[in-house]
Formats: C-alpha cells, sequence, structure tokens
C-alpha cells in the first residue's frame, strides 16, 4: 500500500491562506456600507457618531465648542468653524481632531470633503 504525504500539501495551503490576505492599510479597505450617494445619513453620520460624539455630544465634553449630534450641528460645523481643517491635519500637530486621539483614515476624511464639495446633502 502506498502511503500518501499530505503535509506538504496543507503546509503550501496554509502559507497561501496566511500571507494571501493581507492589508497594507486601512485606506485599501473598502467600506461594505458605502451605497450610492454620499450624504450625511448614508456615509458621514456613522463616521461622526463613531469618531467626534464622545466629545461633541448633545452637552459637549473636554472642552469641545460645539455638538456634532445632528445633521443641523454637524452642517454648521463645515460651513462657520474649521471642522474640515481640522480633521485634515497631520496626526499630532495642534488642533488635529479627533483631540489626542488617532487621526481618521484618509478615506473617511475624503468622504467627508466629498460630501461638503456635494453641497451638504442630508
Amino acid at each position: 500500500m502506498k502511503k500518501i504525504l499530505h503535509f506538504p500539501l496543507f503546509t503550501a495551503f496554509g502559507i497561501v491562506f496566511v500571507f494571501g490576505c493581507a492589508n497594507d492599510s486601512s485606506s485599501d479597505l473598502i467600506d461594505l456600507n458605502q451605497t450610492g450617494e454620499v450624504t450625511y445619513t448614508n456615509t458621514t453620520k456613522s463616521i461622526f457618531d463613531n469618531n467626534c460624539i464622545p466629545c461633541h455630544a448633545d452637552v459637549p465634553v473636554n472642552g469641545a465648542p460645539m455638538p456634532l449630534t445632528t445633521y443641523a450641528f454637524v452642517k454648521n460645523a463645515v460651513q462657520t468653524r474649521p471642522l474640515l481643517d481640522r480633521i485634515s491635519r497631520a496626526q499630532g500637530s495642534p488642533g488635529m481632531m479627533p483631540n489626542g486621539g488617532t487621526r481618521l483614515p484618509q478615506a473617511k476624511i475624503d468622504q467627508i470633503f466629498e460630501w461638503a464639495n456635494n453641497g451638504l446633502p442630508e
């Protein structure tokens, strides 16, 4: 009876499995929640909710000057305050948002800019 060695086959499969699905940066990721036009409701609301609300809540904390909990508040911050500038600053730069945190991934910043450039649709 002939013995079949499965070890090399499983080893090769394991190497391909482990190293074949690599991702070098978050900018490579596809946002599966992104559907159609970039609007506040279907795109940017979740970015603000997940990254800004800890300080920019209905009652702002940690020195945040205004809430970013609704479309009207966020729209106002884009139009009358330096929100786009603050989220675009390099990691660790003075005034970079989120304050004391990690800069948003460039793909998320790009979505916010696209939303603003398209007229801030709700």
